[in-house]
């Protein structure tokens, strides 16, 4: 009986400890790394980003990219992160370029989010989640969008239209036809 006891606290102590912990973001498979300013136009300049542009950046970050597309492109932009402090940091850099009227940065899952509005989707991820996302975007976006990634391409499955080699890294693109 005590033993049954002790075991039915234990259980209870884990569970009510559990309870009151914090809520937390899910954990990333990445972590930030913020994109060079020369790869960012090199991104944008291959997408050929226009102010009739809609562009997601998926793992914003500072918001660099978003805030470029837009300051520089006359873009609108979208950034969604999973970090909050990231977001907030994103929101901070579009108030000083002038551009937070044109941009918005969205706590948010990848896996979950509706990309069908994104003429343009930048992505500095990781192999494994581009592969993962590859799917969804060609399911989701329109014809004619396009996809930038830094770095990763999508496999062996979705061959890019583009590789352009800069600052010792990849600049992949593909189009959705």
């Amino acid at each position: 009986m005590p033993t049954a006891f002790v075991m039915l606290f234990a259980v209870m102590t884990a569970v009510l400890g559990r309870a009151q912990e914090p809520a937390r973001p899910p954990s990333p498979d990445i972590h930030y790394v913020p994109t060079s300013g020369g790869v960012t136009d090199a991104m944008l300049k291959l997408a050929k980003v226009t102010p009739e542009d809609v562009v997601y950046d998926l793992g914003s970050g500072d918001g660099r990219i978003v805030i470029t597309a837009a300051k520089k492109y006359g873009a609108r932009g979208i950034g969604i992160e999973l970090d909050p402090e990231l977001i907030k940091k994103a929101n901070r850099n579009a108030q000083k370029a002038g551009v937070s009227d044109r941009v918005t940065f969205v706590q948010a899952d990848l896996f979950k989010t509706d990309f069908s509005d994104a003429t343009v989707v930048t992505l500095y991820l990781s192999n494994s989640i581009n592969r993962r996302l590859a799917s969804i975007l060609q399911r989701q976006l329109k014809p004619g969008s396009r996809i930038v990634s830094h770095r990763f391409d999508m496999g062996d499955d979705w061959k890019p239209e583009a590789d352009v080699r800069l600052e010792g890294t990849h600049v992949y693109l593909w189009a959705i036809r």
